[in-house]
């Protein structure tokens, strides 16, 4: 059992870098999604089958929560915004398999997602708004407001890795320690809870990346 949440098992080496538990559980997950997106999008046609039908609907309804949220076409975005979810529900559910630590219970993986956000809010801005036009914005609407603006940035990315590993540490937290007091069978309702604060989990830190990046481009309000 490790004395601290934020403590990582450390596996091996390679080279100067250190390989913990949760880098090695997320390079599985990468490599399963890798594999498992590749076998279902195989063979796809113009008359679509019940499995193309699935994936299509799921694309569609992606789509959709992104236009609803940046108020623009969400082809631009859906390839971030639509791995971001699909990876953090694998992720955070791959807790409930027995001998598996979710990574995102661990704080180097939220504070990846969460770099990997920041800098993506950056790049669609300035790409959007151009990179005057988009350094400027954080004086807006008064040159005073110029360090809230960018402690914000700061504050929000921190929030979104604090709020993502203490949900998803917590809870691997109480049922690993009802299963060391009362057995095997009991946390079982609770691995249910589990699976429903993982998906919400990996909904909310995806709305609020879309959030953000919908803020940076100038969604609403420029149009």
């Amino acid at each position: 059992m490790q004395s601290s949440p934020l403590t990582s098992t450390l596996l091996f080496h390679i080279g100067p870098v250190a390989i913990t538990r949760p880098v090695l559980t997320t390079w599985i997950i990468i490599a399963v999604l890798v594999f498992f997106c590749r076998f279902v999008t195989r063979s796809m046609a113009i008359l679509p089958d019940g499995r193309q039908a699935v994936l299509e609907g799921i694309v569609v309804g992606m789509t959709d929560q992104i236009e609803s949220v940046i108020r623009k076409d969400a082809r631009p975005f859906l390839p971030l915004v639509g791995t971001l979810f699909i990876f953090l529900t694998v992720a955070n559910l791959s807790g409930v398999l027995p001998g598996v630590e979710a990574p995102t219970s661990k704080i180097e993986t939220p504070a990846a997602l969460a770099l990997i956000v920041f800098f993506s809010v950056h790049y669609f801005g300035i790409r959007s708004r151009g990179l005057r036009s988009y350094l400027v914005s954080f004086a807006e609407p008064k040159l005073i407001m110029l360090p809230l603006n960018i402690l914000s940035e700061i504050t929000r990315t921190f929030s979104l890795m604090v709020r993502l590993f203490g949900n998803v540490m917590s809870g691997e937290f109480v049922i690993g320690l009802v299963v060391a007091l009362a057995g095997l069978f009991v946390p079982i309702p609770l691995m249910v809870l589990e699976i429903l604060v993982g998906l919400v989990q990996a909904y909310i830190f995806t709305v609020l990346a879309t959030v953000f990046i919908g803020a940076a481009v100038g969604s609403a309000e420029k149009d």
